[in-house]
């Protein structure tokens, strides 16, 4: 006994160090010392000691989080009387120590909630042991108020815990690719025993606390509630169908309340009861009544009939009118967030044709109006909020045109307000920012766009007056900045002129959502008109900037103009546009522009002159280079543009005196130059439409490349040259070459640009990866350019039948991917945070090089070995090498690589089984264990590859297996026969493959059922034993009464199948498979709804 007391004292002071000390070594070592405590085999007891005996809190917390480590663990579990014992003595301990520290009692509610769960479908004499949680709860309830909190809590935490994906709770050996099918059993288990007494509970135990004169004074009365409502509120927030849904996507949300809770939601009293309760407690609470009502808001719509809804939602509308008329709470900033929330789903969950119906209907829209009036008007108060009352408004506003009610809704009324308090707002929120020194919210250009976008539906309601009062602000404040231009002693920095500038900045961007606004079909002639208006005011506005550039710009005030061409654009600009629009006559009018072309001729003065001036701001030049390339998808427009002596102007003269920002020395660094790839994309397209066969044409266009080509040969011939400028050079002309390799995708162009790279310029990319193999700010864009010129995009690749230039651009590749290869494995060890950037983008980029040119359909592969080429040999060869220096966890985790590492594989198996056949088995093994994991990945593109590759190695195997039964077959070749063995000997791999195959299509919501099904038949022929045993396994894990049903299923899933993969076979095997996943699937939900279901994955 000594030795335990001795250890004990040990342990404390070691969770002391722990804890407490500011030492990092001392922490250190303590931490590790108790590492090694929880992995001692007496350490269940030691943790009882710690807990009867321990005298500080930290020794208490140790114990507790110990024990949840141990019930946690996979290999050797806790045997279930353990488990039981353990949740008894946690609940006693609570019960008879109810003022522990409150971090202790939480990790001992989380304990109990752990255990809890874990052992959810534990059975112990017929009886499921962990499943009383009420009747563990209820002795706490009845006891002092210290009891009831830890009694809420319990409930609350445990209904936390259920709710959550825990994935590391769940990995046992058999079970390590479901973890969230075991829990999704759990959670609809529990979610039809226990949640919706719990819920009944705490809204009872409320009303009970309402009912009472609350002394909100006394903070444990204040504690009991603030666990009541966390308790409500995650009840309500509980995933009821296993959507799992991202919490971030707040705006789509329904609550899926089931069918059997309706009795408390058409009992109007349980809304009540939350409105009163926001009415009668201390704003520090009321949040979470407010995100209560938000969930309660949300209730699925089918849950109600139309006289059921309408009642419900009556009620609801005359809290949020209570509410309104008295928003003294609201002050606080996060009662007015939720309540923010709570009213942008009146619309998401609810029609306007409803909403009208309700008996307040005008005074309600009438406070709501008043309140966002308000809202907007205090801008600096609560901004993320903004957002959801913008949303109600837009909803509301696109209903309009739909709304079948002869009530009115008002909204032509209130809606021009909300607009006007937005924009004038915005203008006013200029002249505090500048004076006050505060963070400007143009400079988050993102929540801008998202408050445009809404603003663009609202403000298209009642558009006459949004125009008329945007035409009269803008005018004012065109005049007023105009002015003060021109009075002498004005400077740029003047705060006149920047508040000035400001307010234009903020008309331009929102004139540009008004007219991103415009839905074809609502659209008048008038409308088009008004839009007009306010496309020469933004245009004579430009006009006006442009000619100052010289002196000064304003960054800002030009992204907003980038913002409103290309609103203009998507609107105004291209096939679909009608001509006759007014929009057009206006422009005639005022600023003589008489058709698109001429207006295309603003597009491209405006490209032209931002490229010219602002060079050296990367937001604008990518921003305007962004709007050039989208000019020049068009079919029309593009016709157009090259019309334009401006366009033809670019198309001679892009140097970088013209064009600063392609000037070597203007870049600070090389990732700048990604621009460049954009605008020789858009070059290249406006070049393609009038080149036809013209090489001469392609020559005089190609010059300052080919300059710029010949220097950097120059370079390289000398030992002696400046790095810094090579690589600077070769960079920018790598991006470049790849816009143009992209725009040509018609086979007379590419076929020009083919000719001139090879064979003159490719010594020269390939010196440049042997020099700077370890720079990916080099290696990358090379990469990437080689990468695209042997893409068959649109089939431009196709070669004459007398030409080896498939061949030859080939062996281009395999020297470019085996030089990087090779070099690339030198690297050695590289930091974790680097080893994307530094090496395997590099990789990445090989992979899907070696697709493109292996599935390019150009080059016959087998004249390499026949005439003893190595090339295609090499380039394998040095693919197997990357792959083997990639551990498996990273070939899932960078979704760049594992797209093109898996798509790279599909193409190998197809047409290349026998290279795969004959690698070494560890190879083998490495290859079928990353199908293994790919087959239960998210990205389903990743997942479809590995079942086609499965598919191809399955069908080789299985074609190879019949050959060798065959009495007078052919002698096999040498690999072919290796491969067969290697898998004899390793039968595991395909089983565990067969076995997450079937598991998938059966538990798991299958997001590519025919895909899956391929390679199902050929592992089930390969494997037919473990295929019976298997089905006997999941056959016997159902409830006895669905058995037959599941055997006949696993019957039918086998009727008529031959045994071969013919093509007709394996048509009806996916057949008969879709009809085997509906007939599981409506088997399964019967059972697992039911509160008895057994563990079918134990």
């Amino acid at each position: 006994m000594a030795d335990h007391v001795q250890s004990l004292a040990q342990l404390e002071i070691l969770c002391k160090q722990l804890y407490e000390t500011t030492d990092s070594t001392t922490r250190l070592q303590a931490e590790k010392a108790l590492v090694e405590f929880t992995n001692n085999p007496d350490c269940l007891s030691k943790c009882q000691l710690l807990l009867e005996r321990g005298s500080s809190s930290y020794s208490q917390l140790l114990a507790a989080t110990c024990l949840s480590k141990l019930i946690s663990r996979t290999s050797n579990p806790l045997p279930l009387e353990h488990r039981v014992d353990i949740r008894n003595y946690v609940l006693n301990y609570l019960a008879t120590r109810p003022k522990l520290a409150a971090f202790v009692t939480q990790a001992l509610i989380q304990l109990y909630a752990r255990i809890t769960k874990l052992g959810w479908f534990d059975c112990q004499k017929e009886d499921y042991v962990f499943r009383n949680v009420i009747v563990d709860v209820t002795r706490f309830l009845q006891d002092s108020v210290e009891h009831c909190i830890i009694g809420v809590t319990i409930l609350s935490q445990l209904t936390n815990e259920i709710n959550q994906v825990s994935a590391s709770a769940f990995f046992s050996e058999a079970d390590t690719t479901h973890p969230l099918t075991k829990h999704r059993k759990i959670a609809s288990s529990f979610r039809d025993s226990s949640l919706f007494d719990i819920f009944t509970l705490s809204c009872n135990l409320l009303k009970q606390a309402s009912g009472k004169n609350l002394n909100l004074n006394d903070e444990s009365q204040h504690g009991l509630l603030m666990q009541l409502l966390k308790l409500s509120h995650n009840c309500l927030n509980f995933d009821f169908i296993g959507t799992s849904t991202d919490e971030s996507s707040d705006d789509l949300c329904t609550v899926q309340i089931p069918t059997s809770w309706r009795s408390a939601f058409l009992d109007s009293s349980t809304l009540q009861l939350f409105f009163d309760l926001y009415h009668s407690i201390p704003p520090s609470l009321s949040p979470l009544v407010l995100s209560c009502l938000v969930q309660i808001a949300s209730v699925r719509r089918s849950l109600f009939n139309n006289a059921e809804r309408a009642k419900f939602l009556s009620h609801l509308v005359d809290g949020v009118k209570r509410i309104l008329e008295n928003p003294q709470s609201l002050s606080d900033p996060n009662n007015y967030h939720e309540f923010c929330r709570l009213l942008a789903r009146l619309k998401s969950n609810y029609q306007l044709g409803e909403l009208v119906k309700v008996e307040n209907y005008p005074e309600v829209i009438r406070l709501i109006a008043n309140f966002t009036v308000t809202s907007l008007q205090h801008w600096e108060f609560a901004p993320n909020s903004v957002h959801y009352l913008l949303s109600l408004w837009q909803r509301l506003a696109a209903s309009v045109p739909y709304v079948k009610a002869t009530e009115p809704h008002l909204l032509e009324t209130y809606t021009p307000e909300v607009t006007k308090a937005y924009i004038t707002s915005r203008l006013e929120s200029v002249h505090i920012i500048l004076r006050d020194g505060l963070e400007d919210p143009l400079d988050d250009t993102g929540l801008v766009q998202q408050q445009l976008d809404q603003l663009s539906t609202i403000g298209r309601c009642e558009y006459e007056k949004t125009c008329a009062l945007l035409v009269q602000l803008f005018d004012q404040s065109a005049q007023s900045y105009q002015e003060l231009l021109q009075s002498s002693n004005a400077s740029a920095m003047d705060i006149a002129v920047q508040e000035g500038s400001g307010r234009l900045t903020w008309l331009v961007y929102i004139i540009g959502a008004v007219i991103g606004g415009r839905v074809s079909f609502a659209s008048t002639d008038e409308q088009d008109a008004m839009d007009g208006e306010l496309v020469c005011r933004v245009l004579q506005l430009m006009n006006l900037t442009d000619s100052r550039l010289a002196q000064a710009g304003n960054e800002k005030l030009e992204l907003a103009m980038l913002s409103f061409f290309e609103q203009f654009r998507k609107i105004y600009i291209g096939d679909q546009v009608q001509k006759s629009s007014k929009l057009y006559r206006r422009l005639s009018e005022v600023l003589g522009l008489n058709d698109e072309t001429m207006v295309l001729s603003v597009f491209i003065g405006k490209i032209i002159t931002n490229l010219k001036y602002w060079g050296r701001c990367e937001p604008i030049t990518s921003k305007t280079l962004q709007l050039l390339n989208d000019l020049s998808i068009g079919y029309s427009s593009v016709r157009k543009l090259v019309k334009l002596s401006a366009v033809q102007f670019m198309l001679n003269n892009h140097t970088s005196e013209h064009f600063s920002f392609l000037g070597i020395n203007n870049q600070s660094n090389l990732s700048d130059m990604r621009c460049r790839t954009t605008f020789y994309t858009a070059l290249g397209r406006l070049l393609m439409v009038d080149l036809g066969e013209d090489e001469d044409q392609f020559e005089q266009f190609m010059l300052p490349l080919t300059a710029a080509f010949e220097t950097v040969a120059q370079m390289f011939s000398t030992n002696t040259f400046n790095e810094q400028e090579a690589k600077s050079t070769l960079v920018g002309l790598v991006r470049d070459l790849r816009g143009i390799a992209f725009a040509f995708n018609a086979k007379t162009s590419f076929m020009m640009l083919f000719d001139w790279i090879y064979p003159a310029y490719m010594p020269i990319l390939q010196r440049a990866i042997e020099l700077w193999y370890h720079d990916p700010a080099c290696t990358t864009p090379v990469l990437k350019l080689m990468a695209e010129l042997v893409h068959n995009r649109s089939q431009r690749l196709q070669f004459d039948v007398s030409s080896p230039n498939g061949i030859l651009l080939f062996r281009e590749t395999s020297k470019i991917i085996t030089m990087y290869g090779n070099r690339i494995l030198t690297l050695g060890e590289v930091p974790k945070d680097q080893v994307y950037a530094l090496k395997l983008k590099g990789i990445s980029i090989c992979f899907s090089m070696l697709k493109a040119v292996l599935s390019g359909n150009y080059v016959n592969f087998g004249v390499f070995r026949l005439y003893g080429d190595d090339a295609l040999d090499n380039a394998l060869q040095t693919f197997i090498k990357l792959l083997l220096s990639i551990p498996h966890s990273d070939l899932l985790d960078y979704p760049k690589l594992s797209q093109s590492y898996y798509s790279l594989l599909e193409v190998l198996t197809q047409d290349h089984m026998n290279f795969i056949a004959s690698l070494e088995p560890h190879v083998i093994m490495y290859i079928l264990s990353s199908i293994s994991e790919g087959l239960a990945a998210l990205d389903t593109m990743v997942c479809t590859g590995c079942c086609s590759s499965l598919d191809h190695i399955v069908t080789y195997l299985f074609k190879q297996l019949s050959r060798s039964t065959k009495k007078r077959s052919t002698p096999m070749a040498q690999e072919s026969d290796r491969f067969l063995h290697i898998m004899q000997q390793h039968p595991e791999m395909i089983q565990q493959m067969l076995s997450t195959v079937l598991n998938i299509i059966i538990f798991e919501d299958c997001r590519n059922q025919w895909s899956m099904s391929r390679p199902l038949l050929g592992l089930i022929l390969l494997n037919e034993k473990y295929f019976a045993d298997l089905r006997n396994s999941i056959v016997n894990s159902q409830p006895p009464e669905k058995q037959q049903a599941m055997h006949l299923c696993f019957e039918n899933l086998m009727e008529g199948i031959e045994r071969n993969l013919l093509t007709k076979n394996r048509d009806r095997f996916t057949q008969n498979l879709s009809v085997f996943r509906r007939e599981v699937n409506d088997s399964m939900k019967n059972s697992t709804y039911g509160v008895n279901s057994n563990d079918m994955m134990s």
